[in-house]
């Protein structure tokens, strides 16, 4: 019976080549120089004491190396970690079972912890403070707290709505990490890298191109690295520019990095809602996505370049946004607007 937690359509070989772009160290991590600095305190100190880091929160929109930071936080410490993700852990059963098993140091990875049960929750309260969990046997008047003592562990949480996370939880972890989107010069650092590991030779001007459509987000500049490889494989002689140029048109990613659902976010506040205010539930109708999707995916990267905006009423374009879709050539549905 296959795994429903593994999509069958990614294959061992994709799996190893996702592995193998990923650094293993804090020293081969590009960007985020903040945090890196931050974690190479919190996990020398832990080294020199001889003891399991602070539970550490890695907070942040997708794609900016939140399991990869935890991969290097179990790498650097040198003690086995395990993964788990918050909608897998649904009854506080799940967790018991998870945090019984671990060993002593044993770095625990829970992806979107904020998806995690309200009743696992609370347990995971007694268990980051006090490394135990109480265990009820029976029921009704016969039932019985039975404590439970757990091996030393460092919880590594990661998060892309932190505010969801309720604050006794988001207060026992001792390192909260809040991770940035990455300049355009940090993210032609991660492809050049990227590059070298792929075999692939691109000049600094098509990097540069590359990076600058990547919406500051290393997840998605590899994503289209890889796309460029196949358009320059399939179309052998081109010029790295023009394939970088040609492979991004045809996979619908435009000059400033939008792609489909981003124009078709921009689209419908600028055209459909002459600019707005709209609110998220009628945008969500309006495009046929997922309002949770526009809020987490589409939204954070157009506010950031500017393109639209959130007010207490619903969502705007702004004027660069009003502006960028009319290049889009939206200037025939956009007259008196």
């Amino acid at each position: 019976m296959s795994d429903p937690l593994i999509d069958p359509a990614v294959t061992p070989d994709e799996i190893a080549f996702e592995g193998a772009l990923r650094p293993t160290s804090l020293a081969e991590f590009i960007g985020q120089p903040k945090v890196r600095g931050q974690l190479e305190v919190l996990l020398q100190a832990a080294r020199m004491q001889d003891r399991a880091p602070d539970h550490i929160l890695l907070a942040g929109p997708p794609g900016l190396g939140k399991t990869t930071l935890a991969m290097i936080i179990g790498h650097e410490t040198g003690r086995p970690i395990r993964f788990s993700s918050g909608p897998a852990i649904q009854h506080a059963g799940d967790l018991a079972a998870v945090l019984s098993a671990l060993v002593p140091g044993e770095v625990l990875f829970v992806d979107e912890i904020h998806r995690m049960a309200r009743s696992a929750e609370e347990m995971l309260y007694l268990a980051m403070e006090d490394f135990r969990i109480d265990i009820m046997v029976g029921k009704g008047a016969g039932a019985a707290s039975i404590p439970l003592e757990l091996a030393p562990f460092t919880l590594v949480g990661a998060t892309t709505r932190s505010g969801m996370l309720p604050a006794p939880l988001r207060d026992r972890f001792g390192f909260t990490a809040h991770l940035e989107f990455y300049e355009t010069a940090d993210l032609e650092h991660v492809l050049a890298r990227s590059s070298r590991l792929m075999d692939l030779d691109l000049d600094t001007t098509a990097l540069a191109e590359l990076a600058g459509r990547s919406r500051g987000t290393p997840r998605i500049a590899n994503r289209l690295l890889r796309r460029v490889r196949d358009w320059l494989l399939v179309h052998a002689g081109s010029s790295d520019l023009d394939g970088v140029r040609a492979a991004l048109e045809l996979y619908d990613v435009d000059e400033a990095g939008l792609d489909r659902i981003d124009r078709a976010v921009l689209h419908a506040i600028a055209h459909r809602f002459a600019g707005g205010p709209v609110g998220l539930s009628t945008l969500a109708a309006a495009v046929g996505e997922e309002a949770d999707t526009i809020e987490s995916v589409v939204e954070p990267f157009l506010v950031r370049e500017g393109l639209i905006g959130r007010t207490p009423r619903g969502r705007i374009a702004t004027a660069s946004g009003m502006r960028h879709a009319r290049a889009l050539g939206w200037e025939d549905t956009l007259d008196g607007v």
